[in-house]
């Protein structure tokens, strides 16, 4: 492949629940244009190599679990390019808590973009601060709950609480675009703006991408 795309999911996603998570990695394979004959080779990876939390956890306040998970998601792209075409263009597919993974990986991960879906925080309090060259997007739906998640980040009795800064904020730096009405677990609804513009972003049509 030339484009390779990797999703990385959020909280109380596991191998019950996989066909949901891989339904939207499907999605978005059928939307690009090089499975269609035009337009460079594609791959879309659903990857699920950590144990997410609940939703209704604990552990979904703290950046633990992504400090566990980033390590391996690092050590999977590095072996995903190995066996990759010469000069592919990696693009990283954030949802939810799945953001905070990437946010502790982006500094190892050799990625042209990094795209940040419903997040509820990074653990940066700016793009700049995730300490990647690659560019980076953000996108939030009309009807995602996580809109009403405080961004906030404290540290109580040696733990980190709170994920940080909003990735939507203009003072974080991330390139907004498009996401549509949709709500938490609607970005990769087929006919949904939101996979429109990630399709656009994966196969590096940036010009094309609709701003939010």
């Amino acid at each position: 492949a030339d484009r390779v795309a990797v999703l990385v999911p959020g909280s109380d996603t596991s191998l019950d629940t996989f066909g949901r998570f891989r339904a939207g990695a499907a999605a978005l394979h059928r939307l690009l244009p090089g499975n269609t004959g035009t337009g460079p080779r594609t791959a879309v990876v659903a990857w699920l190599g950590y144990t997410t939390p609940g939703t209704v956890s604990p552990a979904v306040l703290t950046p633990g679990r992504a400090g566990e998970a980033a390590p391996a998601l690092a050590q999977f792209l590095r072996g995903l390019r190995a066996v990759t075409a010469p000069g592919a263009r990696f693009t990283l597919l954030c949802h939810s808590y799945g953001t905070v993974v990437c946010g502790r990986a982006a500094p190892h991960l050799d990625v042209s973009d990094l795209v940040l879906l419903g997040s509820p925080g990074t653990g940066a309090q700016s793009a700049a601060g995730l300490g990647t060259r690659a560019r980076v997007w953000a996108a939030r739906g009309a009807d995602d709950w996580v809109a009403d998640v405080p961004h906030v980040s404290a540290d109580l009795f040696g733990t980190t609480v709170g994920l940080g800064a909003d990735p939507l904020s203009p003072a974080f730096g991330a390139r907004v675009f498009a996401a549509g009405s949709g709500g938490h677990s609607d970005y990769f609804r087929p006919g949904s703006p939101s996979l429109a513009n990630i399709a656009r972003i994966v196969v590096g049509a940036v010009g094309e991408v609709t701003g939010g």
